[in-house]
């Protein structure tokens, strides 16, 4: 297949998303600092909203997920008869272990042991905003991660379109019950009006436009096409960064030891999904080509959609969306770690899969 062929000889992570977490650090001092400058100006901002949706961020969210989600080809869905065992593993730990699991770790670590050290209101919103990060898979970037360690292109492309069908039917339910669990007020209208905002509409209108640009242009005009959005989507999610901590500044300010702690379920919910993801592979004998990027869909989250849902369902100000940006600042250093570990670990994972 002519898509398959065209996954395959994707480019490598480019310099500019090498360095996402660099940039990331830099809109949290520029934009603390602009909050503290131009108060009014981020008032004005946090007041343009219809139906608690924020008009600016709106369009800041539709121009990080759109680009992303016009990667995406659903007739690539036909693939997953061929590499059923793991994609079968990696929907376990996308949607049955890793939002429990961070939900737990969350309660465990900022409900329980660095509970004493945070802001005691705030609490619940940042347990909320890890469950939201964990609730949705990643989409676009995995295909940077799966090539980086030399993954199959076809059972990565299939993987990907396969969760976001998925991500339209099980995002909200999965999210209100933990949620629920977690004695989070769940406002049902605002998380559907999410759903349908940020995940239904944008992968409607993504694939309408990419049928279009294929039929004039062909698999050559996509590729131009995504390789001068790329940028539009990465740009736009830092500007969206930059509000945030333009919100959150006197926070953390107040709190300098909230984003280290934080990270720290994030962190140990990565790397405990990723070793499930690729220890089930090895015992149901998948292939190292499959598994090593089974291990990454599997840690890696949709963040763009999760700080997108925590900012409609709780505020530019929330603590939920200051959890959501802790998990873009960690992803790039700690999923470039698992795939340097899953490339050092292939001997040994191929010893087992062929016993």
């Amino acid at each position: 297949m002519a898509t398959l062929a065209s996954e395959a000889q994707r480019p490598a992570m480019s310099r500019f998303e090498r360095y996402l977490s660099l940039w990331v650090a830099a809109c949290i001092a520029v934009g603390i600092g602009l909050g503290h400058i131009l108060p009014e100006a981020f008032a004005v901002i946090a007041a343009a909203e219809i139906a608690r949706v924020n008009l600016v961020v709106a369009v800041l969210i539709w121009l990080m997920i759109v680009p992303m989600l016009l990667k995406i080809d659903f007739a690539a869905l036909g693939a997953v008869r061929q590499h059923w065992k793991g994609v079968g593993v990696t929907l376990f730990v996308n949607w049955a272990v890793k939002p429990f699991s961070m939900a737990a770790l969350g309660t465990l670590f900022l409900g329980w042991l660095f509970a004493p050290l945070l802001p005691a209101s705030e609490i619940p919103s940042y347990i909320a905003g890890l469950i939201l990060l964990a609730a949705a898979p990643c989409t676009a970037m995995v295909f940077v991660w799966s090539n980086l360690c030399d993954g199959e292109p076809a059972y990565t492309l299939s993987q990907v379109a396969l969760n976001d069908v998925l991500m339209i039917f099980l995002f909200a339910p999965l999210v209100g019950l933990l949620l629920g669990v977690a004695a989070i007020t769940v406002p049902w209208d605002t998380l559907l009006l999410s759903v349908a905002l940020y995940i239904m509409v944008p992968v409607i209108v993504a694939q309408l436009f990419r049928r279009a640009v294929l039929a004039n242009g062909g698999q050559a005009a996509l590729d131009g096409l995504l390789a001068c959005l790329g940028p539009v989507s990465l740009v736009a999610l830092l500007a969206t960064l930059l509000l945030l901590f333009g919100f959150q500044g006197e926070q953390i300010l107040s709190q300098p030891l909230v984003i280290a702690l934080i990270a720290v379920p994030i962190l140990i919910q990565v790397y405990f999904n990723a070793g499930i993801a690729y220890w089930l592979s090895r015992r149901f004998g998948v292939a190292w080509c499959v598994a090593a990027p089974a291990a990454l869909i599997g840690a890696s989250n949709f963040f763009e959609l999760a700080v997108a849902a925590a900012i409609s369902l709780f505020g530019l100000q929330s603590g939920a969306a200051l959890a959501t940006v802790v998990g873009v600042l960690v992803e790039v250093p700690v999923m470039l770690s698992v795939i340097s570990i899953v490339k050092r670990t292939r001997g040994w994972y191929e010893r087992g899969a062929m016993a």
